[in-house]
């Protein structure tokens, strides 16, 4: 999470908390935090807000504070819909942002209460190769096409896809230029071949100022479902953002190193890049397979070792 330097309040004493909420959000734009992060920090403090009631920052206490998290903790929250690892999530995040807000005010005298992070147990999803060919055999239109290639050879993120004016791509250099990032910092990702091929035959079509994608997040995301579901894929696993996680872990399979991944997917901290290491089953078979049996061998379960001779150990 990004720390900001922020000038203290101007109100100190019986300060009515949503103008003190407004100054704040205006002291964190002005620090550089982008509008999707505002967004982020209203909901959260706004939801605080709710809980507490009409109350002035002098009346506020870490117990507040405390009391929400509990309160959350049993109930959730409405978005998460019955989904428990969402709301974990959600909560965690919230509760960082409550925190800063609390901390601003002057609530915590001594040491902030800690917030955990929940524990990542899931390995995230990502699409077969198989699933991929599906999605592209099931598109209707070059819209559908553009959109499947731009997520799965850039590892875009969907709001950064969506963003993406005919202006920012060079199709010469075969670069797009990410210039409305989720930090507010702009980018260079690349396009595939598949990307610029359907490129080469859209972007006449379109004017300068045009976006590339012209959908707004919730149309983006019912398109991806449709497509699911004439592909025969459970639409549950055809998220946006599973299409970042597929991106990533492909290009690890295929060696791209992490820093270059990372310069790619736009993040700040490499240790969120690092998630992306993980391997699935098959591949760790793979890879020991080659190690131990040789790269032109494979192993059918039920057959045996592949060959009479044990590996090639150099001990």
């Amino acid at each position: 999470m990004v720390r900001y330097d922020l000038p203290p309040p101007s109100c100190t004493s019986r300060c009515e908390l949503e103008l003190l909420l407004e100054e704040f959000l205006l002291s964190l734009e002005a620090a550089g935090a982008s509008p999707s992060t505002l967004k982020s920090y209203r909901s959260a403090i706004k939801d605080f807000l709710d809980f507490v009631g009409k109350r002035y920052s002098d009346e506020l206490s870490p117990q507040d504070f405390l009391a929400w998290r509990i309160k959350r903790l049993k109930e959730g929250f409405k978005s998460s819909r019955g989904d428990r690892e969402a709301s974990t999530r959600t909560l965690y995040y919230y509760s960082l942002f409550v925190r800063s807000f609390l901390t601003w005010l002057g609530v915590f005298k001594g040491k902030p209460p800690s917030v955990v992070k929940p524990r990542q147990v899931k390995l995230r999803t990502v699409l077969s190769r198989d699933e991929v060919r599906r999605l592209f055999n099931a598109s209707r239109d070059i819209l559908d096409a553009l959109i499947l290639s731009l997520l799965i050879e850039t590892g875009l993120r969907a709001k950064e896809a969506l963003s993406i004016r005919k202006a920012d791509v060079d199709l010469e250099k075969r670069e797009i230029r990410v210039l409305r990032a989720k930090y507010g910092e702009s980018r260079i990702v690349f396009m595939g071949p598949l990307t610029y091929s359907i490129l080469s035959k859209y972007l006449p079509l379109l004017r300068d100022d045009d976006r590339l994608i012209p959908l707004t997040y919730s149309g983006l995301y019912k398109r991806l479902k449709s497509l699911a579901i004439r592909a025969g894929i459970d639409p549950r696993k055809v998220r946006p953002h599973v299409f970042r996680h597929t991106f990533a872990t492909e290009s690890l399979r295929r060696g791209l190193a992490l820093p270059a991944l990372q310069a790619i997917l736009g993040h700040r901290d490499i240790k969120t890049t690092q998630v992306y290491l993980h391997l699935a089953v098959e591949d760790v078979k793979e890879l020991y397979m080659r190690a131990f049996y040789g790269s032109g061998q494979t192993v059918e379960m039920g057959q045996g070792p592949p060959t009479t001779e044990g590996p090639d150990l150099q001990l």
